[in-house]
């Protein structure tokens, strides 16, 4: 970063040895929920997964990639395929050149990195799967790694219901490699595990089975909209079903299956059920064109799959609200509704507001699931619908033909397409194209921008730092338990009208239907400072049992609830410093960095866990704000410190005499005039991370090493 130099330690790497070949009926998506599990099951955090045997060459180039997108899921830093004609034939596809496909060839066979199915390779642990033994599976209700067979699907639905309209708690809780998959954009930022970090038994799949499960809760509600849709609503009900995903809606396999399956609903009569939000969000124009060619987008849109846009939309949290009577159907009879996608994240919280349960689907089964409009559907045994002639309408009817998928490949999907699409990707639309591009040697800030602004970081910065301070009558912002996720710290989805976010934008003329996401927004800091610890499942324990960005402010008479930036903002008039306390493996998740410059723009000075994800904590001391441990032992709670109290860090000024303490000196003062006092220990653990923080972060460091 910035020039700066990284390290690593050098991980334990998984072979994981393919054979067989995928059988009819399944998909590249089935592959992958069934290489989730197995991974999830054997652990394999921190490590690099290598795909190897027989099987490789029996892949596809684009169902590689859908497997390989999955790391975060498996809780690996890297899933790899070796490099062999089947990536060659797909470089030529794609229109490189064939001096470029000779030098990929001639490198990789030089370095030992061309695939030799007969070569038994040496690897750090052993893994197998016989391809044939895949079988249509989907995930959920709420990790990937979470596979149900689709025969079961319904019977484990029945039984999982009862986790989310009865206020059970349900055993599947997170763990860390859960929390990084949670808190990453799809296939942008990789988990941050470090080399020797183990595996939580939390993050092992769950084993589904025991006690059949005949009823289950039901709560119909009737829904007329204003367009003249009537229908009930019950615990269960789709109500959002989208082919999304990067990788996935690159794969032509399942996406003309999905084209297939839908023209073979419509020949039978069918549609999608009417408080079904359905999309399509390719990773690629490309796909468009063969949608196009082969004359499946008419039948997808008949079924209400029309192409939305091109990256990350439902899987990040981006499907936008649902129909307001429907939203406001499901939070006032508080339904359980379901969305079904074919992406790689179905965390709590990540897909919509308004919807619990979310289920990892192939292409093709998430149009099925739109006809059916329910999860609790059986689809061997339950009609979809019925044809012309009133005869029943069953999946196996219109699942498409492996064999005439692959035809409609051949026929539809040729280099030309990809050469046009991506000769001029650099290009832009007519819209990127009138934009006007001020012309100079500095960037020409807009102050009327609500998307990118000037932000604060060397405001009132001199040449030379200033010396270190240390820390005192700082109060407690947020005291948080364990796995907190950087997404918890710093979200990337949408947000209300009602949010410190929401507000601002309102004021600066955004209507509601234009706020887009916290992601889309991070080139403006004060959308982003007002995000910050605002995740809607983010438990501040300063008060009793609130979900959300909210907090105690001090500063008030009664110390009462409001939103952490609201708070944030009263303690800076006020010239109070602030520090977070937290559990273990604080700021797990992808190396997001708001995380980190949302941390410091609230005023944040410190911020004391039990343990820090490797990146986040790296990334704290990049923007000025200094990581402390507690003792070896002893947490928050062990040391009696509620949040309630006034804190003190002495020590830290070492610093400026060109050493690292290990430890300072942390005095918490109770409000009864009380003390706590211990030392923490100081997480600056390198010479080149002393030079950031004495400079007040990473950026100021840079720039003043420029100007010298």
């Amino acid at each position: 970063m910035l020039g700066q130099p990284i390290s690593m330690l050098i991980p334990r790497v998984v072979g994981f040895k393919l054979s067989g070949e995928i059988p009819a009926g399944a998909t590249a998506t089935d592959v992958v929920l069934t290489i989730t599990q197995m991974l999830r099951e054997h652990g394999v955090v921190g490590k690099f997964v290598e795909f190897y045997g027989e099987g490789v060459a029996a892949v596809p180039l684009a169902n590689r990639a859908t497997i390989g997108n999955m790391s975060p899921e498996f809780g690996s830093t890297a899933a790899m395929f070796p490099i062999d004609e089947v990536t060659l034939e797909y470089l030529r596809l794609t229109g490189r050149t064939e001096e470029q496909v000779a030098l990929v060839e001639a490198y990789a066979k030089e370095q030992g990195m061309w695939h030799d199915p007969s070569r038994e390779l040496r690897f750090s642990e052993y893994l197998e799967l016989d391809l044939s033994t895949v079988v249509p599976s989907i995930s959920g209700p709420k990790r990937p790694q979470d596979r149900i067979e689709l025969t079961d699907a319904k019977e484990q639905f029945r039984k999982d219901i009862h986790n989310y309209v009865e206020h059970v708690t349900d055993p599947a809780t997170n763990g860390h490699a859960d929390a990084a998959s949670a808190a990453s954009f799809p296939a942008s930022d990789a988990p941050a595990h470090s080399a020797d970090e183990e595996q939580d038994v939390k993050d092992r799949p769950r084993h589904v089975g025991g006690e059949e499960v005949v009823g289950r809760p039901s709560k119909p509600v009737s829904v007329s909209m204003p367009d003249g849709r009537e229908f009930t609503l019950d615990h269960g009900a789709v109500s959002i079903a989208s082919i999304t995903s990067c990788t996935n809606t690159s794969n032509p396999n399942v996406m003309l299956a999905a084209g297939v399956l839908a023209r073979n609903a419509v020949e039978k009569g069918l549609s999608q059920k009417p408080w079904v939000k359905t999309s399509i969000a390719p990773g690629s124009k490309v796909v468009t064109d063969y949608y196009e060619k082969s004359g499946l987008i008419e039948h997808l849109e008949k079924v209400g799959f029309y192409v939305v846009g091109y990256g990350c939309t439902t899987c990040i949290g981006n499907s936008g609200p649902l129909e307001e009577e429907i939203s406001k159907t499901v939070q006032e009879e508080d339904l359980a509704v379901t969305s079904v996608l074919s992406g790689n994240r179905n965390f709590e919280g990540r897909i919509n507001p308004d919807v619990k349960m979310n289920y990892l689907a192939s292409p093709p089964l998430v149009v099925a699931y739109a006809l059916a409009g329910t999860m609790d559907f059986d689809f061997e045994n339950e009609p979809l619908g019925q044809d012309a002639s009133g005869d029943d309408v069953y999946l196996r009817d219109i699942w498409p033909d492996p064999i005439e998928v692959q035809k409609i490949i051949d026929e539809s999907i040729d280099t030309e397409m990809f050469t046009s699409k991506y000769d001029t990707v650099f290009d832009g639309d007519h819209r990127w194209q009138e934009l006007n591009t001020p012309e100079g040697s500095t960037f020409a800030w807009d102050e009327s921008s609500t998307y990118v602004r000037k932000a604060p970081y060397f405001d009132g910065m001199s040449l030379e730092a200033s010396p270190v301070e240390d820390i005192s009558g700082a109060r407690v912002l947020l005291k948080l338990g364990d796995s907190v996720t950087t997404d918890h710290i710093s979200p990337a989805g949408s947000f209300k009208s009602d949010t410190p976010a929401g507000r601002y934008l309102l004021e600066n003329g955004v209507e509601r239907k234009d706020f887009n996401s916290y992601g889309s927004r991070r080139g403006n800091h004060e959308v982003m400072i007002r995000g910050t610890f605002a995740n809607i499942r983010i438990k501040n324990q300063l008060l009793d049992g609130v979900e959300g960005g909210f907090t105690r402010d001090f500063t008030q008479e009664g110390a009462p609830q409001a939103y952490v930036y609201d708070a944030a903002e009263n303690y800076k008039e006020a010239g109070t410093p602030l520090v977070v306390l937290g559990g273990k493996e604080y700021g797990s998740g992808s190396s997001r960095d708001w995380a980190a410059k949302g941390t410091k723009l609230l005023g944040v000075r410190a911020v004391i866990t039990e343990s820090f994800e490797r990146i986040h904590r790296s990334n704290l001391i990049g923007m000025g704000v200094l990581p402390l441990q507690f003792p070896e032992g002893e947490t928050a709670d062990t040391l009696g410190l509620t949040g309630f109290e006034t804190f003190s860090i002495s020590g830290i000024t070492a610093l400026n005499e060109g050493t690292i303490p290990k430890t300072v000196q942390v005095t918490a003062a109770a409000e009864d005039g009380s003390e706590t006092t211990f030392d923490a220990v100081v997480r600056i653990d390198t010479p080149g991370e002393a030079d950031y923080y004495r400079n007040g972060g990473i950026l100021q460091y840079v720039l003043r090493q420029l100007v010298k």
